[in-house]
This record gives C-alpha cells, sequence and structure tokens, in this order.
C-alpha cells in the first residue's frame, strides 16, 4: 500500500472564495479556514477510513465529529480512475468546480485536499474548530456533477468555566466548569491538559472561557478555547 502523506495547512479555501486560481497548479492560502485549521499528528483523536470508487461515490458520505476533534483521514481510491478528497464548504466546492470545469488539467497542491490515484491510498490531518458542517468532494471533472460529495457534521462541544489557574509550563490549566455533557461530568473545578500549548497564553486566572474537551489516552485535553462574551 502507497501512503501519501499530507499535514493540512490552514484556509486553503480562501482562494477558493475569491475564485484566485489559475492555469496549472494551485497554491495555498495563508488565513485560517472557516472549514478548520491545520491537523498535528501528534493530536489526533481518532482515524477514519473513506473508500473512493468509480461509482462516485465515498464511503462513508456522512462523518460525525466533535468540534475540537483532530481527525486522521485515511483515503483509499479502490476504482481505476484518478479520485480526489476535497474539503470545503458547499458553496467553496461548487466554486471550485466550476474552475475545474474551465481548466480540468490542473494540478491539486492546496493543503485541505488530497489527490488518490488508482490502487493507492492518502492520509489528511484535520482539526474541526466550528461546528457545524464541512463537506468533502471529489473534483474531478464529471465526478462531482454525478454525486461525488459528503459532509462532515461537526457537533458543538463548548462549555462555559472560569479560568482558576494557568500552569504555562506544564501545559495545563485549572478551570471550574459547568457540566461537560459530552463527557457526562456534572459541574467541578480540575485540571486539564492543553492540545496547544497556545491556548494558555490567551487566558490568566479569573477569565470566564467557553472550552472545548476531549478524552484521550486517558487524559481530559482541551482542543480549543475562547474569552467568553
Amino acid at each position: 500500500m502507497i501512503f501519501a502523506t499530507k499535514l493540512i495547512a490552514a484556509c486553503a479555501l480562501c482562494m477558493l472564495a475569491t475564485g484566485t486560481f489559475a492555469s496549472g497548479k494551485h497554491a495555498g492560502g495563508h488565513a485560517e479556514a472557516r472549514i478548520g485549521v491545520v491537523g498535528v499528528a501528534a493530536n489526533v483523536t481518532r482515524t477514519v477510513a473513506v473508500d473512493m470508487t468509480d461509482a462516485m461515490r465515498f464511503t462513508p458520505a456522512a462523518i460525525a465529529v466533535v468540534q475540537g476533534e483532530t481527525i486522521r483521514f485515511v483515503v483509499k481510491n479502490s476504482g481505476k480512475l484518478k479520485h480526489e478528497f476535497v474539503l470545503g464548504s458547499a458553496q467553496e466546492l461548487k466554486d471550485h468546480y466550476e474552475q475545474m470545469k474551465k481548466h480540468p488539467d490542473m494540478e491539486h497542491d492546496d493543503d485541505n485536499m488530497l489527490t488518490v490515484q488508482p490502487g493507492q491510498t492518502g492520509e489528511l490531518v484535520w482539526q474541526f474548530t466550528q461546528a457545524g458542517s464541512v463537506g468533502f468532494a471529489c473534483l474531478q471533472v464529471g465526478h462531482y456533477d454525478a454525486g461525488m460529495k459528503g459532509a462532515v457534521s461537526v457537533a458543538a462541544n463548548m462549555t462555559r468555566g472560569e479560568v482558576r489557574k494557568v500552569d504555562v509550563q506544564a501545559q495545563k490549566i485549572t478551570l471550574k466548569h459547568a457540566e461537560i455533557k459530552s463527557l457526562d461530568m456534572p459541574p467541578m473545578t480540575m485540571v486539564f491538559r492543553v492540545q496547544n500549548p497556545a491556548l494558555l497564553e490567551q487566558v490568566k486566572a479569573g477569565d470566564k472561557v467557553n472550552f472545548s474537551v476531549i478524552q484521550r489516552e486517558g487524559a481530559l485535553v482541551v482542543t480549543a478555547m475562547e474569552l467568553a462574551k
């Protein structure tokens, strides 16, 4: 099995929205994409296998994740045609497909996209930071029109809390929090690890925050955090 591993960089889709495509190789954007952010392999919470076939279908075509999760997509092309796995909003995917119809020989190199040759497998790592829906599709000409589309449903997972202590050296934060419904945990004060140490630079003791938390390898890990409004 041949693996073409790509760790996604943020916001290639800014170019999709503005239509700044050129005939030839795409270049990725630099702003954070609304569909999520670059995935870090060390923070992967689970792996989702996706199969692409010449019947112009993804299996599965519907994927459920929780806000803040980092997913490793292992994407296999079981067909004899080249297929793609492209993340984006419904409108962005549609707009990009229109460009593909005008320039069918474009070579994709944006980091929210994975092109997989027949019989091969590729990997894509992505963190879903925003609740809502993120689409995926094959944008090869004719494939999208044939229904080669799917969607990732991102469930909201934000809990209200108050920062009691920030331990930058240990990469931990103490939060007095409300009920964490996703973990069936009642209100209490607990120490959490953080997925990204940069989160600790944004808060201080006494701040009111909304945060997302997951359980990974027996530890409770804060994956996203923002000051409460």
